[in-house]
């Protein structure tokens, strides 16, 4: 038998990044300071103003945080809406907001450990005079939180069927030196207005560009269908 071998010992290629590995991490990311970000930092700060109720809807319907969302795929993992109120308040007045009362939710997908994935929820309910600046106002902010970049620009989609008219983006967020992609879409009503983001197995590791945001945006319809409800 011949001498044992000298030196280091060949080594493989690295393992490659595992998909449900970097969606895991997505999940601790803290994707609801994106979102509520469009609502504080866009904010318009006028001390001691006062407002005529002039032009502002009846209010009619609030944002809920059901316990599942999408019909039962996905499960509330985090409701952070009662810390949001501090920051929305401390963040400024919008003469075009009243009664703002904040929204802030995760869900993890049911099945999380053979299809890891997490849905994000983040607005507010209340009175809106321009919902369309609100909208824009969001998807501003988003692009402000910390450690996001912007891949895909936002544009405008009224899924067919609907009158709802939502902006969507493809938005990055660095996880640990990763730049993980993900759609988001905001709509604005009279009553509610939100950003809703989805991280999923094969977004994480895809190309920006291919992200169908018209898909988003469907998806983003049925969750306000499931968050937002009547008042009384």
């Amino acid at each position: 038998m011949g001498p044992a071998p000298t030196g280091p010992l060949p080594m493989g290629p690295p393992p490659r990044k595992s998909r449900a590995g970097i969606v895991i991490a997505v999940v601790t990311i803290p994707l609801g300071g994106l979102f509520v970000a469009g609502f504080v930092v866009n904010r318009v700060a006028r001390a001691g103003a006062v407002v005529s109720g002039a032009g502002f809807p009846a209010a009619e319907y609030r944002l809920t945080v059901p316990k599942t969302m999408l019909s039962g795929t996905h499960r509330l993992s985090q409701d952070a809406s009662g810390t949001k109120d501090k920051e929305i308040i401390d963040g400024g007045y919008d003469p075009k907001v009243r009664d703002p009362k904040p929204v802030v939710a995760q869900y993890a997908t049911a099945d999380s450990a053979t299809d890891p994935g997490v849905l994000a929820i983040s607005g507010m309910y209340g009175r809106f005079k321009d919902p369309a600046d609100s909208r824009r106002k969001m998807i501003a902010g988003a692009q402000e939180g910390d450690g996001a970049g912007q891949a895909v620009p936002p544009r405008d989609i009224t899924p067919t069927g609907s009158d709802i008219t939502l902006t969507c983006q493809v938005l990055t967020s660095l996880q640990n030196g990763t730049k993980v992609p993900f759609p988001m879409c905001a709509w604005a009503d009279a009553n509610t207005a939100a950003t809703v983001a989805v991280v999923t197995a094969a977004t994480a590791l895809q190309d920006p560009a291919s992200i169908d945001l018209d898909r988003m945006a469907e998806t983003t319809l049925k969750v306000r269908a499931e968050s937002r409800q009547p008042l009384h």
